[in-house]
């Protein structure tokens, strides 16, 4: 439901949807039986199922989400996830019967996290278009949690889903916007305490860091070179504070200056691409220069491009030495994150030995 990792187009939080709707939920000769096992599904998974010794009906709840105002069951028995809240759910251990592959997060996941990954029945792909919407059909959900952005859901028939289960759309906006976005997936899967948890986990580490780096951050300007970008097609891809390589620095003291000269919207707001001949008046102020490395700390193809040009190697904080490479920048939750935040310790370790 999401573009695999990480691909040199633009992100999920600015990708433009294709304007093909996806066809309503069968062709007439079969809507009749399909919309029958919808209702049967629904006695199994909103009724006898979830009902207490008493017999009483399954309590629900008014969650709000993208696409309104859905009433929804308090304490979801069986989830269908899709795009971002796979992570998200999965950590949070919420009831999962269905899952979207989420490919760009498999070096993020613990041992534990991802053995459930691969566990969990696969009812979609990486984009909307690969929505199986018969698996979830069968998977017999009592909530479906749409992990999209908000023009991606013009790509999904959630008229569709709708008639097997509750959808509730949570889709990102902006790079650094995962907290709450991960807070509202886990409520809606009622797995808010598992979420507190890990965001206290989060932050003692995050502020153990931040003491850490206190004087040799103080005062010095970051630049960043991400990773969305095309690699040979001229251009380079600059973010600013609170974009994906940079909001997680941020949290341990990390100050990245400028901003993007036109804001188009989500991941626009906070990155651009100018060519690469705009590259010295870029980051030329920077002291220090951070970039996106892969997992395996190879950097990709688009950054690579970079690294290889002359006018790199002219910037004051590479002729420095100042340049740090960052690995995990696509961490969406926090238990992943907290695996950012010790790729920052060792990444930032050089500073301190200087």
């Amino acid at each position: 439901m999401s573009p695999t990792s990480p691909p040199p187009a633009p992100t999920p939080a600015i990708e433009a949807p294709g304007a093909r709707r996806r066809p309503r939920f069968f062709r007439a000769p079969l809507r009749a039986g399909a919309l029958g096992l919808a209702l049967a599904l629904g006695l199994t998974a909103c009724g006898t199922a979830t009902e207490d010794k008493a017999g009483d009906k399954p309590k629900t709840r008014v969650f709000k989400a993208d696409n309104g105002e859905i009433e929804i069951p308090a304490d979801p028995k069986r989830v269908v996830a899709t795009g971002y809240a796979v992570p998200a759910l999965i950590e949070a251990d919420a009831a999962l019967v269905g899952i979207s592959t989420w490919k760009r997060g498999l070096d993020l996941m613990t041992d534990k996290d991802l053995a459930r990954y691969e566990k969990v029945p696969k009812v979609a792909g990486e984009t909307a278009a690969e929505t199986n919407y018969e698996a979830i059909a069968k998977a017999r959900p009592d909530l479906i949690v749409i992990g999209v952005p908000t023009p991606v859901l013009a790509d999904i028939d959630v008229k569709r889903l709708e008639s097997v289960a509750p959808v509730v759309a949570i889709g990102p906006t902006q790079p650094d916007a995962w907290r709450t976005l991960s807070r509202r997936q886990s409520d809606a899967a009622g797995r808010l305490d598992h979420f507190e948890e890990a965001k206290e986990a989060y932050e003692k580490r995050a502020g153990e860091l931040r003491k850490k780096y206190a004087k040799v951050l103080d005062g010095r300007r970051f630049g960043h070179v991400g990773a969305y970008s095309e690699a040979g097609k001229g251009s380079f891809q600059r973010e600013f504070s609170r974009s994906w390589g940079t909001n997680i620095a941020e949290d341990i003291g990390v100050t990245y200056y400028g901003e993007v000269k036109k804001k188009t919207g989500g991941s626009g707001d906070v990155s651009e691409n100018p060519s690469i001949e705009q590259l010295p008046e870029s980051l030329g102020d920077a002291d220090v220069v951070t970039y996106t490395v892969q997992p395996d700390g190879e950097p990709a193809a688009a950054v690579q491009y970079v690294l290889d040009s002359p006018l790199w190697k002219e910037l004051p904080a590479v002729r420095d030495g100042l340049t740090v490479p960052l690995r995990y920048t696509e961490a969406a939750t926090y238990p992943s994150a907290l695996r950012t935040l010790d790729a920052l310790d060792k990444a930032l370790q050089p500073l301190l030995d200087r």
